[in-house]
C-alpha cells in the first residue's frame, strides 16, 4: 500500500459542485472478461481499415509552435465515470465516489488498486509475428495500440521509467511485430504495430492487420487493450472505427489520450487537448452502454503515468482473482 499512500493525495480531487442525485449504475460485464462494460450492438459498423489514405499521419511536423499545457483535472458527472470491478456505489455516497477519481481521467479508484502498481523491473522478452508465437505462461498482459506516430513507444518508456526500453523512431510504422515486455516478472506490456500509415507496403499492412486482430480475439490472458489517441489534433475517423471495432468484438479497452502537454496555437485553429478529448468521447458515446475508461497522458511531462499504473493494477488484480 506504500505506493497508494504516497501518490493518492495528488491523484484524487473533488468536483467543483455537489451532485444532487446518483446517476451512475453498475456496468454489465462480458462473461469472458467481466471487468469492463459491455458494448452496445454495433452491427452496422464495419471493422476499421488499417489504412486511411485520406488523412494518414506523416511524421508529426513540429514547425508550428505549441504551447505547454499543465495537468488538467476534468470534472465529470457520475454517469460518465468508469466504475472499476469490485467497486460499488450506495445512495448518498456521491462525494465519496467522485473523491476517488484519478486525475485527468474518468476512472474511479477501487479496492483492487494495491501497492503492486509501481514498475520495479522491466525487460524485453520477444517479438512475435503470430499470436501463436507469443509467450504461453499465462501472465496477464496489457496491449498498447494506436495510429502510427501516436507515441506508443514513448508512453511505454515513460511507464517503465526507461528511455530506450522500447525504441522510438521519427518514422511511423517501425513497430512491425507483437513485442512483449515483462514487468516485475509478473505481467506483460505489449507493443503492437501501429495502424493508418499509408507509406507502409500493402502486403505488410495486411499482415500487421491480420495478426493484430487475431491477437485481440484469441489472447485469453489479455486484460485490456490501451487504445492511444493523439489529443493534440481533432478526432480521426480511423481511430473512431478502431474503438468501435474493439467494442463490437467485446475486447476490453481503455482510451489513452497522448500528447496532452501541448496544443496548437489558436491562431492556427488549434484546440486544447481537453477539447479534442471531449469531442472524441462525444462521437463514440452513442455506441457504448457505459463510459469506457480513459486517461489523459504526456510522455514529455509524465502526466498520467501513475494513473495508468494504478488503473492497470486494479484491472490486473481483479483478473487474477476471477
Amino acid at each position: 500500500m506504500l505506493l497508494c499512500q504516497r501518490i493518492l493525495p495528488h491523484l484524487l480531487s473533488l468536483p467543483s459542485r455537489p451532485i444532487s442525485q446518483l446517476l451512475l449504475c453498475p456496468s454489465r460485464f462480458p462473461p469472458r472478461r467481466p471487468f469492463l462494460p459491455r458494448c452496445a450492438a454495433l452491427s452496422q459498423l464495419a471493422p476499421p481499415e488499417t489504412v486511411d489514405h485520406s488523412d494518414a499521419e506523416e511524421p508529426e511536423d513540429h514547425s508550428d509552435a505549441v504551447e505547454p499545457l499543465g495537468d488538467v483535472q476534468v470534472k465529470l458527472p457520475l454517469d460518465r465515470l468508469f466504475l472499476p470491478p469490485g467497486a460499488s456505489v450506495t445512495p448518498g455516497d456521491e462525494e465519496g465516489v467522485t473523491a476517488r477519481v484519478l486525475k485527468g481521467s474518468n476512472i474511479v479508484l477501487g479496492t483492487y488498486a494495491r501497492g503492486d502498481a509501481q514498475v520495479v523491473h522491466a525487460d524485453f522478452v520477444k517479438s512475435s509475428v503470430r499470436p501463436d508465437d507469443c509467450p504461453k505462461d499465462g501472465r496477464p498482459e496489457f496491449a498498447l495500440v494506436g495510429r502510427s506516430n501516436v507515441g506508443k513507444s514513448s508512453l511505454l518508456n515513460s511507464l517503465v521509467r526507461r528511455k530506450r526500453l522500447a525504441l522510438t523512431s521519427k518514422k511511423p510504422g517501425k513497430t512491425q511485430c507483437i513485442n512483449h515486455f515483462i514487468i516485475n516478472d509478473s505481467w506483460y506490456l505489449v507493443d503492437l504495430p501501429g495502424y493508418g500509415y499509408a507509406s507502409a507496403p500493402q502486403e505488410a499492412r495486411k499482415d500487421w492487420d491480420e495478426f493484430t486482430r487475431n491477437y485481440f480475439l484469441s489472447r485469453g490472458n489479455l486484460v485490456s487493450v490501451f487504445l492511444l489517441i493523439d489529443a493534440s489534433i481533432p478526432a480521426k475517423k480511423i481511430d473512431l472505427d478502431y474503438a468501435s471495432w474493439l467494442g463490437q468484438n467485446k475486447v476490453p479497452m481503455t482510451l489513452v489520450f497522448t500528447k496532452c502537454d501541448k496544443r496548437k496555437k489558436k491562431k492556427n485553429g488549434g484546440k486544447r487537448p481537453e477539447e479534442n478529448v471531449e469531442s472524441f468521447q462525444s462521437l463514440i458515446r452513442e455506441y457504448f452502454e457505459a463510459a469506457p475508461p480513459w486517461i489523459m497522458t504526456s510522455s514529455v511531462t509524465n502526466q498520467g503515468r501513475d494513473e495508468i499504473l494504478l488503473h492497470m493494477s486494479q484491472l490486473r488484480n481483479y483478473w487474477r482473482k476471477h
